[in-house]
């Protein structure tokens, strides 16, 4: 027996709510909202800092707030919560998309992920090279790697707003360049930034990673069941001296990319399950056999997607939305009346600006030219040096993992402040170069279109 009333009977309420849901989906889901959303939680940072309420800010974020469990109790700062444990979850994302890329996507293949491997590498050496010639001294030079990295929402997001006369394989390359960027970010992160290392904390981050695996070769899929075990990785790391927050790539690497295998496929699960409860009304009286078919359905739908997919998936919206603007939040907010700009904060922030809205298209473009002209590389169908300049000045947009990876760089606030400052600089400037000459490019795409239909 359908319990199911047909879409024109169900109430006006539930109807207008079931639109509202579907449209703030497809809502969520456009990469230049979520950059825009960043964009505003930096502003916002920018003016409680600079404003009458300063000191609230600041007393915010160094606001101690424990997390616990039986009777082990941590109390950190919500400034550490939020930098080491949420943030996490943002790498954990990165992770999985790095292990999509390289199981199905750009980076599937040698042939085709060597040219952004190639223009990734420039566009990490070039933004190095010009920060380091202004900053020779070894404590403004500890910050390198700042300007290296690619903000992907942001990217993405500019180049989302450019219309869909921009050709999907230079997109493509776009998100396959960041995603390499942030793998080469990681493991600076990993080898450079860390502190002294502790073989204890390694031993106790092997077991949760252990134990990660065992639960996959049992067949466990629930998301939830690896929580424990990730919280353990992410324990030993924070033991050992690294940054806690790689637990969250390691894992995103381990994520599954095929379903659990089942005893029957999933689609025929869900057709026997349907049968079954069409049998009459009994099936629905019987409390245990309904809830036996509710697990199987259950089941079912968590299976029709590989875990690398679903979990993805599901933390989207929260990382893009929640974690990052968060994050901005919480470190955008820098007070340009004692930020103490002497000759050498000035210095790291003017290397940190020019090395992403100049270091890096220099350094994207001058090395995909060099693979395409040595024979060793092609340009996609579609893509036109046009189309690499701007995917080299959109790559100059490096926020979030700028900003990260200034906060390892510089424990002194005053250098701190000013790398802050280069990389919202630099990034806003690379952002406008890159809007602006794509609006010209995506003319040119246009008028080439219509005259040659």
């Amino acid at each position: 027996m359908d319990h199911r009333l047909p879409a024109q009977d169900l109430p006006r309420a539930q109807r207008l709510a079931e639109q509202a849901f579907a449209t703030l989906q497809r809502f969520l889901h456009v990469e230049a909202v979520s950059g825009g959303v960043l964009l505003a939680a930096a502003a916002a940072a920018m003016i409680w800092a600079n404003s009458a309420f300063a000191d609230s800010y600041h007393a915010l974020w160094h606001q101690q707030f424990s997390i616990g469990f039986g009777g082990v109790v941590s109390s950190r700062s919500l400034h550490f919560w939020i930098n080491e444990g949420l943030m996490t979850i943002f790498f954990l994302v990165v992770g999985m998309e790095v292990r999509r890329e390289i199981h199905e996507g750009a980076l599937s293949r040698f042939d085709q992920a060597m040219l952004p491997v190639i223009a990734a590498a420039g566009g990490v050496i070039a933004p190095a090279l010009i920060y380091i010639g202004l900053n020779a001294d070894p404590v403004r030079g500890q910050g390198w790697a700042v300007p290296t990295a690619t903000d992907i929402a942001f990217a993405v997001g500019a180049l989302a707003l450019l219309g869909r006369s921009i050709p999907v394989n230079l997109r493509v390359f776009l998100l396959a360049l960041a995603i390499i960027d942030d793998v080469i970010a990681v493991l600076i992160i990993a080898f450079v930034y860390s502190g002294g290392l502790e073989l204890s904390g390694f031993v106790v981050a092997a077991l949760g990673i252990l134990m990660v695996v065992g639960l996959q070769r049992i067949g466990v899929g629930s998301a939830l069941a690896y929580v424990p075990p990730g919280a353990l990785v992410w324990t030993g790391l924070l033991m050992s001296g690294a940054h806690p927050t790689l637990a969250g790539v390691v894992l995103g690497l381990m994520t599954p990319v095929r379903p659990m295998p089942l005893r029957e496929p999933p689609l025929q699960m869900v057709s026997r399950v349907v049968a079954e409860l069409r049998d009459g009304d009994a099936a629905w009286k019987d409390i245990h056999r309904l809830r036996s078919r509710r697990r199987a359905l259950h089941v079912a739908h968590r299976e029709m997607l590989p875990p690398v997919v679903r979990v993805q998936t599901a933390l989207h919206g929260w990382v893009a939305f929640g974690i990052m603007p968060l994050f901005a939040l919480a470190n955008a907010g820098i007070s340009l009346t004692a930020s103490g700009l002497a000759a050498g904060p000035q210095s790291v922030m003017l290397g940190v600006g020019l090395a992403l809205a100049l270091g890096k298209p220099v350094g994207v473009v001058g090395a995909t030219w060099l693979a395409v002209k040595s024979g060793r590389c092609r340009l996609a169908p579609g893509m036109t040096w046009g189309g690499v300049c701007l995917i080299g000045l959109l790559a100059g947009i490096g926020f979030t993992m700028s900003i990260f990876t200034a906060m390892l760089a510089f424990p002194d606030e005053a250098l701190l402040n000013a790398a802050k400052l280069g990389v919202l600089g630099g990034s806003l400037a690379a952002a406008l170069l890159g809007l602006g000459w794509g609006a010209a490019y995506a003319r040119r795409q246009r008028k080439g279109a219509t005259a040659h239909p």
